[in-house]
């Protein structure tokens, strides 16, 4: 079972299956392996290939912190002062990554309901976990591959998060944020038929 954070915010356990601990838990897990990350990355890598196509290293943030606050704003959570991603993408990260987990954190603003567009009506809580801690689960191995690092998933939130995906697949690949899935073995691991099936190759590297 997923023991929180220690005081340092170090990650003590690995986390358990999806659902067995609270949104603002999933997102501390997921936002903290993308910190680690983003902050592993020196200048110069930020002009690197990502894996999806036409994107360098910082356009994975610039993408983050430009769709989060155009929906989870319409929730009442304010995002003044973001840095923008092509001055300091790490700044950028961390005021984003603090902003929703403090909303999080707040009883009272994780059940603010509001209009978040095709999804629905739904609480600022359901709309980070949701809408935003699977992409920027994705979006870590983006980065991570991107800079020529491996990196290993959440496996619960992987595997909830695959599974969940099966049954919308067609509405998921309709709506453009996915490309057609890639073909991988089938004995691959969870973290890998993910990836795949987001509509990137797992097993991508920058030439």
């Amino acid at each position: 079972m997923y023991d929180d954070t220690d005081d340092t915010g170090h990650i003590d356990d690995a986390a358990g299956p999806l659902g067995t601990d609270t949104a603002a838990q999933r997102f501390r897990r997921v936002a903290a392996l993308f910190t680690e990350v983003i902050d592993s990355v020196e200048p110069a890598q930020w002009e690197l290939p990502a894996p999806c196509e036409g994107w360098v290293a910082r356009d994975v943030v610039g993408h983050l912190v430009t769709w989060v606050p155009s929906v989870v704003g319409k929730g009442g959570v304010s995002f003044d002062g973001l840095p923008a991603a092509d001055a300091d993408p790490a700044e950028a990260w961390h005021h984003l990554a603090a902003v929703l987990q403090a909303a999080l954190d707040d009883p009272g603003t994780a059940a603010r309901t509001f209009d978040a567009g095709p999804p629905g009506m739904m609480s600022v809580e359901a709309a980070i976990d949701m809408l935003v801690t699977g992409d920027v689960m994705v979006h870590t191995w983006d980065l991570a591959t991107a800079i020529g690092q491996s990196v290993q998933l959440d496996e619960g939130i992987v595997a909830g998060m695959y599974e969940g995906m099966q049954h919308i697949d067609e509405i998921l690949r309709s709506s453009g944020h996915y490309g057609p899935k890639v073909d991988v073995p089938a004995d691959v691991d969870a973290q890998t038929k993910l990836i795949a099936f987001t509509g990137r190759n797992p097993f991508w590297t920058a030439d």
